[in-house]
């Protein structure tokens, strides 16, 4: 028996995250298939699922800044690259710890949006963009330039974490790492759009001429989801780095900021569980791509070459029907069908 309408009647029941048994229950699956993931699977799947958890992080400190607080960024692939680099530097060249290094790479990430989110109190929109888009240039060229710190083209390697003598060498055992991470920050995200700055930050993107009329203090709330979404890509961007063991600038361009763009449009804007979805497809969907490709190959040995072209073209339609279709994203969509059964078979 499914039951329509809102039987909320305390604040405590109002305010919980997960409000109904199937929502608890569905959580409990989606963590228990989490955890036995790694004997589930092995080798690219293992490391395909690991690059999904680091997606999601980026992708959903990127919708604290331009899904709730509607500020447009297109340098959140590099300010992964200063997370990355902090973290490599700390812990190659000072001798850290890796749970030093990915705080401090957060926050060192975060003081550096905070700095190049200054100009959002003057710009909004498409300026504002283009704002953003000068700090990935500039950053880039950083990477590149600041050898004593980034080594230049050559980059840096950068060793697994370890506790004690054990190290995190395999996959394996560093997902578990990137797991537990990413559900603390996913976490700490959903809590955080619930509170009096998550508010502020939905009023400015809304209308931010009325929320400076309530009082809300615009440059401060601008400059601290910067620092928020910066500290999420930061973070991200060293394990990021940890995962691949090795940090060079090509890995931190302007198609890496793209791709995160598309993934909160995809997943849907101002949406934790769209930002997940969106990560999910975007990593995954080149994946599949590929393997259609090799079937086909296999099948008409000759359309090589033209497997390998239609592979970037086909992830290039897709996107476009589906910004085009379904314009709201994967979450939106989700709602559609939960409500759907919800008030099933009174569709009306």
């Amino acid at each position: 028996m499914h039951f329509c309408g809102d039987f909320r009647t305390t604040y405590e029941k109002d305010i919980e995250i997960l409000q109904t048994p199937t929502v608890r229950i569905g959580v409990a699956a989606c963590l228990v298939f989490l955890v036995v993931f790694p004997f589930l699977v092995k080798g690219e799947y293992l490391w395909v699922g690991l690059q999904i958890l680091i997606a999601v992080i980026g992708a959903v400190g990127l919708n604290i800044l331009t899904g709730y607080t509607g500020m447009i960024s297109l340098g959140q692939g590099a300010f992964f690259g200063v997370g990355a680099y902090t973290t490599a530097y700390l812990t190659t060249k000072m001798g850290l710890s890796f749970w030093v290094g990915v705080p401090a790479a957060g926050l060192v990430t975060a003081a550096a949006g905070m700095i190049f989110g200054i100009p959002s109190l003057r710009l909004k929109g498409l300026y504002l963009a283009i704002a953003t888009l000068a700090s990935q240039f500039i950053l880039e060229w950083v990477f590149l330039r600041w050898e004593p710190v980034t080594g230049g083209s050559f980059g840096i390697v950068v060793p697994r974490p370890s506790i004690g003598g054990y190290v995190f060498e395999s996959d394996r055992s560093f997902y578990y790492i990137v797991l537990a991470i990413t559900v603390v920050m996913v976490l700490f995200a959903v809590n955080i759009v619930r509170t009096r700055t998550g508010r502020a930050f939905t009023a400015i993107r809304d209308h931010y001429i009325s929320a400076e009329i309530m009082g809300i203090n615009l440059f401060r709330y601008r400059i601290l989801s910067f620092g928020i979404s910066s500290f999420y890509a930061g973070v991200a961007g060293a394990l990021l780095g940890h995962s691949l063991k090795y940090v060079t600038s090509e890995q931190f361009n302007l198609e890496l900021s793209v791709t995160y763009l598309a993934m909160i449009i995809i997943g849907g804007l101002g949406s934790i569980l769209g930002a997940i979805y969106g990560a999910i497809f975007m990593i995954l969907l080149p994946k599949v791509l590929t393997v259609l490709t090799g079937k086909l190959t296999m099948l008409v040995p000759g359309a090589a070459g033209l497997a390998i072209a239609m592979e970037q073209g086909v992830f290039g339609l897709i996107i476009i029907f589906f910004l085009i279709f379904e314009p709201d994203g994967l979450a939106h969509r989700w709602k559609m069908v939960k409500a759907y059964w919800k008030l099933y078979p009174f569709s009306y």
